[in-house]
């Protein structure tokens, strides 16, 4: 069976096809049409179609998208491309595509992705981070995903930034209403707004990590404060889940160092007399969301 994933991201769709026996065949990916719930839905049906004519195959069709499916209403929720957020996104996509659609938060894709066959395979408990616009997290148990009873398992970046310092109290407002969650910290946005509130002008997460290779002491210290926060806020993960591995994924993944960084500095925060737990990037890079979500149908 041929299974096709999609990426629905922020900026980007994206779809991927694995023939039956998992080798990818065929990869495209067109702009996201910002804030038109209607035209995403429509540039997925047209990515989807285009690719099985490409490739002269019907697919299963997994989606990862941002935010969860209420369990409540079935609708989409806590999605940071809001456009999305109350719509019944599966149903219409099953409609358009005329076949049953499944879908998954895309940090679950990531983690599913990386367990099957990446950076955590053969692990038995892996947690998979986004660290992007946004900063998302999904659990895998013995090759399955764990959604749990609120389909909100792994949302870590929704939670305070632990054992926080005075100056980084209450925290930046967050689009869900609360100050101080740890995305606000440790995504990428957070990142730029740190190095603006504490050095003149704003920059982006590249120009900082360029200014600070360059030497510049204002972005050397950005980046120490955001691997120290990511190192508290993983080590919150370990004392609750204990993973085996841990694998991150998004642009902020390929901070030079960040892995070695923050796994030198939890320890300071685990629950234990030494931390076995490995740090490690995604192995398929940027390809792990879609590539999970076509996994979907073999979870």
């Amino acid at each position: 069976m041929w299974h096709l994933g999609v990426d629905l991201g922020g900026t980007k769709i994206e779809v991927a096809v694995l023939d039956p026996d998992g080798h990818e065949c065929l990869r495209r990916r067109v702009p996201t049409p910002q804030g038109n719930y209607a035209a995403t839905v429509e540039a997925v049906g047209e990515l989807v179609e285009s690719a099985e004519q490409a490739l002269g195959v019907r697919c299963t069709v997994g989606v990862g998208t941002p935010g969860a499916i209420s369990p409540a209403t079935g609708l989409i929720k806590n999605a940071n491309s809001t456009c999305l957020n109350g719509r019944a996104l599966g149903e219409d996509l099953t409609r358009r595509l005329g076949r049953e659609v499944r879908l998954a938060n895309d940090a679950n894709c990531l983690a599913l992705s990386e367990a099957a066959d990446g950076a955590a395979a053969g692990a038995a408990t892996v947690f998979a981070v986004i660290l992007g616009t946004g900063t998302g997290g999904g659990i895998v148990v013995d090759g399955r995903l764990l959604t749990g009873a609120n389909t909100i398992a792994g949302e870590w970046g929704h939670n305070p930034l632990p054992w926080p310092r005075d100056e980084e109290r209450p925290g930046p407002v967050c689009y869900c209403g609360r100050h101080g969650c740890l995305e606000t910290f440790i995504s990428g946005s957070g990142l730029a707004r740190d190095h603006a509130a504490t050095s003149s002008g704003g920059l982006a997460a590249q120009e900082i990590v360029r200014r600070a290779a360059a030497g510049d002491a204002a972005a050397r210290a950005t980046l120490d404060r955001h691997a120290d926060r990511l190192a508290r806020g993983l080590a919150s993960v370990i004392n609750v889940l204990d993973p085996e591995v841990i694998v991150l994924g998004g642009g902020l993944s390929n901070l030079p160092g960040l892995c070695a960084t923050v796994s030198e500095r939890w320890g300071e925060y685990v629950f234990s007399d030494r931390v076995d737990t490995r740090l490690v990037t995604a192995q398929h890079g940027d390809s792990s969301g879609v590539r999970g979500a076509a996994r979907l149908w073999t979870d």
